[in-house]
């Protein structure tokens, strides 16, 4: 998928864990570890808000686009 989701790195910036970022945003911790891992679909802008805001931080710096070439 050429959307990267770099939370992990944005946790380790700020020293916080995802337990912590769960408790903060109000979602489980499993969601958080699955948003980590990139294994979602997508994200509700609710959520993203609420992730910018307590990490103080742009979408930008959570989602990366990373171009696929063709051939694969």
């Amino acid at each position: 998928m050429p959307i990267i989701i770099e939370l992990d790195v944005m946790l380790a910036r700020r020293k916080m864990r995802s337990k912590e970022l769960a408790e903060k945003i109000g979602i489980t911790e499993q969601n958080v570890s699955l948003l980590k891992s990139g294994k979602v679909k997508g994200v509700r802008f609710e959520t993203l808000e609420k992730i910018c805001e307590v990490l103080e931080c742009q979408p930008g710096d959570i989602l990366i686009y990373k171009h696929e070439d063709a051939q694969g």
